[in-house]
C-alpha cells in the first residue's frame, strides 16, 4: 500500500491526515493553537506556534498509524490563505505576528485606493476585489510598522509568504521559498492572467520583488523535507478552498463545490477561461498540475456554520451544534422568521462590510425552534444567492452541488438547500476534501496518479439530496430573503 501526508493548516487548528493510495483516510492528528486579537479588528497568530503545532500532528499521525518516513510516497500541503508572515531569512524566525485573512487593520488604506482609483485596475490583474482579506495590504503595513524591515528588505534580507510557503520553508530548514498558484493568486501582487507576480502591483502597493517566494504549479516535487528520518518529497500545495475543489474532484468547467465551515466558500471551476465577474464574485486561480493555468470564481459568506454557533453560545438555544437540527425539525418551517447572520458584515456577493445582524417577521407565534430553522436556512439562503451570481457570471450550467464542511452533516439543512437551488446537492463519503485534495495533489506530483481522472475515479458519493419544492415556491423564498438582506444593507 502506498501512503500520502497531507498537513492542513487552517485558521483554528493544524492537522495532519495520511491517506492511502485509493484516497482512503487512515488516521488523523489535530491541535489547536492560540487566535490572538491585539486590538478591534485586528487578528493574528504566532508564526513559530503554527509551525511547531503542525510539526506535532506529523509526528502524532505518523507514530499513531506506525508508518515510517520511508511509507510516506509524498506530502501535501494546504492552508489558510491569505494569511501573512515576513521572516528573516538567516534565522527562519518570524519579525512579526502572522497578519490573519480576517483582519481589517488595513481598511483605511484600501480605501484611499480604491478613491484614487485603483480597484478596477487591480481586479483586472489579479481578479480580486480590493478588500483588506488579501495579503497586498497586510504585507505593506508589516513593511511599514517593522523598523528597518523595508530596507531590509530591498536588500534581500527578508522573506514573505502565505502559510504553504511558511511551511515549506520550516519543512526544509530554509531550502525552499516557494509557493503555488492558487495561494500566489490570493496575495493581490500575482497577475493570473500572465502567471507571474507583476511588477506594476508591486509598484503601487510599495513591495520590494526581492521577498517573494518563486511560483509553482500546485502538483509540482518543491523539494524534499528529511524532518522524519528520511526524504519525503513535498509535491503538492494549494489554498484550502481550491484544495477542497481538487479533492471534490471538480475539474471541469460548470463543476462547483461548496465547503459549509464557520463561512462558507463555493468555487465553480470555469477551466482555462477565466471569467470576469460581474455580480461580486471574485475570479481566482484553481489547482494547476501542469503548465495550462486553470481558474475558478468564487464566492465567500462570511458567517455560515458560525450562525449555529451563535445559537449555542450567544442565545444559550443549544447546547451543542449538532443539537440544533433536532430542534429546527421539531417546525414545518420558519414560521415566517427571516435571519440574515451578518455579524461581520455581508461577503459576496454584497460586499457590505458595516451590515449588522437582523431577525425579521418575528411574531408572538415564535418559538426559539423557529429561530433555528430560519438561522439554517440563512446558510442556504446565501449560498444560492452565490450560485445565482456565478450562473449569471459564467454562463455554464450547474448540474449539481457537492459539498463538504462540518455542517455539510446536516441533512435538514442539505435537504433545503437543493430545494432552493433545484439542483442535487451531494455530499461524499470522504468529507475532508480539503486534505485529500492536497494528498491528490502529491501523489500526481510524486506519479502515484497519472491524471486527474485517475483521482476522479476514486471520488465516492455517500448522499444524495434531491430538490421537492416548486420553483416557485423556491423563487417566493429567495424574494422573501432579499427583501430582508435589503432591510440590513
Amino acid at each position: 500500500m502506498t501512503y500520502l501526508l497531507a498537513l492542513d493548516q487552517g485558521t483554528s487548528s493544524s492537522r495532519s491526515i495520511i491517506f492511502d493510495d485509493r484516497g482512503q483516510l487512515i488516521a488523523s492528528a489535530q491541535q489547536e493553537f492560540r487566535q490572538l486579537f491585539p486590538q478591534p479588528g485586528w487578528v493574528e497568530h504566532d508564526a513559530m506556534e503554527i509551525w511547531q503545532s503542525q510539526l506535532a500532528t506529523c509526528r502524532q499521525v505518523m507514530e499513531k498509524t506506525g508508518l515510517r518516513a520511508a511509507d510516506i510516497a509524498a506530502l501535501g500541503i494546504t492552508n489558510q490563505r491569505e494569511t501573512t508572515i515576513l521572516w528573516d531569512k538567516q534565522t527562519g524566525q518570524p519579525l512579526f505576528n502572522a497578519i490573519v485573512w480576517q483582519d481589517r487593520r488595513t481598511e483605511a488604506y484600501c480605501t484611499t485606493l480604491r478613491e484614487q482609483g485603483y480597484a478596477d485596475r487591480i481586479q483586472q490583474k489579479t481578479g480580486l476585489i480590493l478588500d483588506p482579506y488579501f495579503s497586498a495590504t497586510k504585507l505593506k503595513w508589516l513593511l511599514d510598522h517593522i523598523p528597518g524591515a523595508r530596507t531590509r528588505a530591498q536588500r534581500g534580507e527578508l522573506a514573505f509568504g502565505t502559510v504553504d510557503s511558511w511551511l515549506a520553508w520550516q519543512l526544509t530548514a530554509g531550502q525552499l521559498h516557494v509557493t503555488d498558484v492558487t495561494n500566489a493568486s490570493r496575495t493581490m501582487l500575482f497577475n493570473i492572467h500572465e502567471g507571474h507576480w507583476d511588477a506594476e502591483l508591486l509598484d503601487w502597493f510599495d513591495i520590494p520583488a526581492a521577498v517573494l517566494p518563486q511560483v509553482r504549479a500546485s502538483s509540482h516535487v518543491f523539494g524534499d523535507t528529511h524532518l522524519f528520518g528520511a526524504a519525503i518529497p513535498i509535491a503538492g500545495i494549494a489554498g484550502d478552498q481550491q484544495a477542497a475543489l481538487f479533492g471534490q474532484a471538480c475539474f471541469t468547467p460548470g463543476m462547483a463545490k461548496n465547503t459549509y465551515g464557520t463561512g462558507c466558500f463555493m468555487l465553480m471551476h470555469t477551466g482555462e477561461h477565466c471569467p470576469v465577474s460581474h455580480n461580486g464574485l471574485i475570479s481566482t486561480a484553481a489547482c494547476q498540475t501542469d503548465q495550462t493555468p486553470q481558474y475558478a470564481l468564487e464566492g465567500s459568506v462570511f458567517i455560515g456554520g458560525a450562525v449555529v454557533q451563535w445559537l449555542r453560545d450567544g442565545l444559550k438555544a443549544i447546547q451543542h451544534s449538532p443539537d440544533v437540527e433536532q430542534l429546527a425539525a421539531s417546525v414545518p418551517d420558519s414560521g415566517g422568521v427571516v435571519f440574515v447572520p451578518s455579524f461581520t458584515g455581508l461577503g459576496a456577493p454584497y460586499w457590505e462590510p458595516s451590515a449588522k445582524g437582523a431577525i425579521l417577521g418575528l411574531t408572538r407565534g415564535t418559538t426559539v425552534a423557529h429561530i433555528a430553522r430560519a438561522a439554517l436556512e440563512s446558510i442556504a439562503f446565501q449560498s444560492t444567492a452565490l450560485l445565482q451570481a456565478m450562473i449569471k457570471d459564467a454562463v455554464s450550467p450547474i448540474t449539481e452541488l457537492r459539498v463538504d464542511g462540518g455542517a455539510a452533516a446536516n441533512n435538514l439543512l442539505l435537504q433545503f438547500q437543493a430545494n432552493l437551488l433545484g439542483i442535487p446537492v451531494i455530499r461524499p463519503k470522504v468529507t475532508e476534501t480539503t486534505a485529500l485534495g492536497a494528498a491528490y495533489l502529491a501523489g500526481l506530483g510524486a506519479g502515484i496518479y497519472q491524471s486527474s481522472q485517475e483521482c476522479a475515479s476514486l471520488w465516492q458519493m455517500e448522499a444524495q439530496f434531491l430538490p421537492t419544492m416548486s420553483r416557485d415556491q423556491a423563487a417566493s423564498l429567495m424574494h422573501e430573503w432579499e427583501i430582508a438582506v435589503g432591510r440590513v444593507r
